[in-house]
């Protein structure tokens, strides 16, 4: 495998070494194991299509493309309000 240089801010570095030693991992093993559980935009883009389909076949959800903007901000709204934004 070989190693890759990055360059953040030194306190997102040092923020991200100190979670990755409260999990007793190092920042590589960290950053490693955080990137193998992230999804692309075209991942969740085909995970979200798989999901529409299941529905879709399940019990007939086929939402418009307004019901599922009207979807996505209160979601949005929900997620900010939980956050305290």
């Amino acid at each position: 495998m070989t190693d890759a240089n990055i360059r953040i801010p030194a306190e997102a570095r040092d923020r991200l070494a100190e979670i990755a030693a409260a999990e007793g991992l190092s920042l590589r093993a960290y950053l490693a194991r955080l990137a193998d559980t992230l999804l692309t935009p075209a991942e969740r883009a085909e995970r979200a299509e798989r999901t529409l389909a299941v529905l879709r076949e399940w019990n007939g959800y086929n939402p418009t493309k307004a019901e599922e903007k009207r979807l996505d901000e209160e979601l949005d709204r929900r997620l900010a309000e939980a956050i305290g934004r």
